[in-house]
C-alpha cells in the first residue's frame, strides 16, 4: 500500500516539541490533509495513531473550527482511544472544543447535544479510569465547565475527586483543589 503524504510525514514525528509543531505547521499549511488527521487519531491500529493526537492538538490551537465538520465522527469515537499517548492531546482537545462551545460567538465550535454527552462521557471514563495525570486533568477541567450547564456534573465531579485525591500527585491535587474551590 502507497503510504500517504500525512503518512510519510508522521513517521518522521517524535515526541520532540519542535518536531511535532512542524509537522502541524504543515497540517496548517495543508488543510487538504486534515480530515486524514482526524481519521488517523482514531485508528489505534495505524502505528502512527498516537502521532496524529499530538499533531491534532497543536492544529486545534490554531483552527479548531476545522474541527467543526468533524465533531460527530471525533466525540462519538473518543471511547476507542486507549493509548495514553493519545488520549492526553485528545482530551485536551476536548477541553478547548467544550470550551469554545460555551463561548458562543461567531468563531466558536456548536457541539450538538449527543457530542456534549459523548465529551462528557469520555471525560468521566478518563477521571475514574487508570490514565495519566495529564489527560485527568483535562478532563476535570473539561467537566467543571460542562457542570456549569448540567447540573448534575459538580456533585459527580466532586465526589470523584474527593474520593481520589490522596492517591494522586501534586499536579493532580492542584488541579483538583483549583476546580473544587470553584465548584464550592
Amino acid at each position: 500500500m502507497m503510504l500517504s503524504e500525512l503518512q510519510k510525514k508522521l513517521d518522521y514525528v517524535n515526541a520532540y516539541r519542535e518536531n511535532r509543531l512542524k509537522t502541524a505547521q504543515d497540517v496548517l499549511e495543508n488543510p487538504s490533509l486534515f480530515s486524514e488527521l482526524v481519521s488517523i487519531c482514531f485508528s489505534p491500529e495505524d502505528k502512527n495513531n498516537h502521532k496524529a493526537c499530538w499533531i491534532l492538538e497543536f492544529v486545534s490551537y490554531e483552527e479548531l473550527l476545522w474541527l467543526q465538520p468533524h465533531l460527530d465522527f471525533f466525540c462519538s469515537n473518543l471511547k476507542v482511544l486507549k493509548d495514553e499517548s493519545s488520549m492526553r492531546p485528545i482530551a485536551k482537545v476536548v477541553q478547548l472544543l467544550v470550551k469554545s462551545h460555551y463561548k458562543k460567538n461567531e468563531n466558536s465550535i456548536k457541539l450538538s447535544e449527543e457530542n456534549l454527552q459523548d465529551c462528557i462521557e469520555a471525560s468521566f471514563d478518563w477521571l475514574i479510569n487508570d490514565t495519566k495525570v495529564a489527560t485527568k486533568a483535562y478532563s476535570i477541567r473539561t467537566l467543571y465547565v460542562l457542570g456549569n450547564h448540567y447540573d448534575w456534573i459538580h456533585p459527580e465531579l466532586k465526589v470523584i475527586i474527593d474520593k481520589d485525591f490522596g492517591d494522586h500527585s501534586a499536579a493532580y491535587k492542584a488541579v483538583a483543589k483549583e476546580v473544587l474551590k470553584k465548584i464550592k
